[in-house]
């Protein structure tokens, strides 16, 4: 940590890692007596398992949202077969909770049920693949209940957090009641740690931050007097020495950057257009009748459940290769394989970047809308197993003609800092 390094000449480094922690506090307006940070994780995986090394024991127990639910591998992830493929799986004993089966919302009550039978030591909430906010209040109030630690991974929405925007879901009276609100529904205000990456809606480098409670705990039944939060010290020495070696200095530098850009008016502008080109790109695929998962988003992404197409999302991926167009694969509730999901997810930030609003995220979904007809037509002709379907792929005109329109329209946008004409760097 600055001022107490293994080796000399970081002075100029501790200023730079300082800047970047104080900078990271007031991105996320929090007060330096009730919250600390640490900057020096290499991206979001290690910054999570380094939260658990330092808040749990081998074989504690852990919940999270279920990685075809929309959560993420770190959560505890393992088959259905009982496969554990997450070390957090390997090392700690892990039970998911999941979403409805009828909406595909997170089913509170069902997960408030799970922990009362599995008494956690640490609640995860967060996602990689889930298109909604999420109810930390009501987390937070099943974690007390339950004795755990609360810690969120807003590794994806982290970018939206900072600006406060969201359009906030909530379902604490068992009625799914949206609301609009100009600040987002905050993490800060009921967890104990939250961890993120940096280079996604957040726009920075890829890096990792981990957020964690300091000073004296607010009055509980049962708990001492005068109890203080102890993560600061076993946070600091997870990350370093127990699972990493010496810093990235060029990306923490690189981060004090982006969180000081996170404080401008452009960057809120930035995350409010991002929400509503997700917006967009779901409301016009489901005016021509394909069906997103929870039938819409409150945050960057739609995840486009392609199922009811008898399509697989590899096979949308593929096509989309094909036809400049990058979104991935990815499972959706209820299935089996990761490597030949029932959906795709398609997030907003990267081209809102490039200065797009909702008509351009429009015309994005009709450009899916073309790809997916393409992928249904080759599947009628050809079969449906991949390396049938692959071979309609090879010099087929609608996929060549639907390229030409995508690049087209792509290089009508600006590359931040970057000449198109010249392709050169601007100045």
């Amino acid at each position: 940590m600055p001022g107490a390094r293994y080796y000399g000449g970081n002075d100029v480094i501790d200023e730079i890692e300082n800047l970047c922690r104080d900078r990271a506090l007031a991105a996320f307006r929090l007060d330096a007596a009730s919250w600390g940070v640490n900057v020096q994780p290499y991206s979001g995986s290690p910054a999570n398992f380094a939260a658990y090394t330092a808040l749990l024991n081998p074989h504690d127990r852990i919940m999270g949202l279920d990685l075809p639910s929309g959560g993420h591998l770190t959560h505890g992830y393992y088959t259905a077969g009982g496969k554990k493929i997450s070390a957090t799986s390997i090392y700690f004993e892990s039970l998911p909770y999941k979403v409805s089966a009828a909406n595909g919302y997170i089913d509170y009550d069902k997960l408030e049920e799970k922990a009362m039978d599995f008494r956690p030591k640490l609640i995860i909430c967060g996602g990689s693949a889930y298109p909604r906010d999420w109810d930390y209040a009501r987390l937070r109030a099943v974690a007390d209940k339950v004795g755990a630690m609360l810690l969120c991974d807003m590794a994806h929405i982290s970018g939206l957090v900072a600006a406060q925007v969201f359009q906030l879901y909530r379902n604490r009276l068992k009625i799914n009641e949206c609301m609009n609100v100009d600040e987002a529904a905050n993490p800060f205000e009921f967890c104990d740690v939250v961890t993120t990456t940096t280079h996604k809606s957040l726009r920075g480098p890829r890096a990792g931050m981990i957020f964690y409670r300091k000073g004296p705990k607010p009055a509980k039944k049962g708990q001492p007097e005068g109890a203080v939060y102890d993560y600061e010290d076993k946070i600091n020495f997870a990350v370093f020495p127990s699972l990493q070696g010496g810093p990235h200095n060029h990306q923490i530098a690189a981060l004090a950057v982006a969180l000081k850009q996170t404080l401008t008016p452009g960057f809120k502008a930035y995350a409010k257009q991002v929400k509503a080109n997700a917006v967009a790109v779901g409301k016009y695929l489901m005016s021509k009748g394909y069906k997103m998962v929870t039938d819409g988003t409150d945050n960057h992404l739609v995840l486009w459940d392609l199922r009811p197409l008898g399509l697989t999302g590899n096979k949308v991926e593929k096509m989309c290769d094909l036809c400049s167009i990058t979104l991935n694969k990815n499972a959706v509730f209820g299935d089996s394989s990761a490597l030949s999901p029932g959906g795709v997810r398609i997030g907003a930030p990267a081209m809102t970047s490039r200065g797009l609003v909702e008509k351009d995220f429009e015309q994005i979904a009709e450009f899916l809308h073309q790809a997916v007809t393409i992928c249904l037509n080759i599947q009628k002709e050809h079969g449906k197993l991949l390396k049938d379907f692959s071979k309609g792929l090879v010099n087929n005109k609608d996929i060549e003609n639907l390229k030409v329109e995508v690049e087209k329209f792509a290089l009508s946008f600006d590359m931040p800092g970057f000449s198109l004409e010249s392709m050169k760097y601007k100045e």
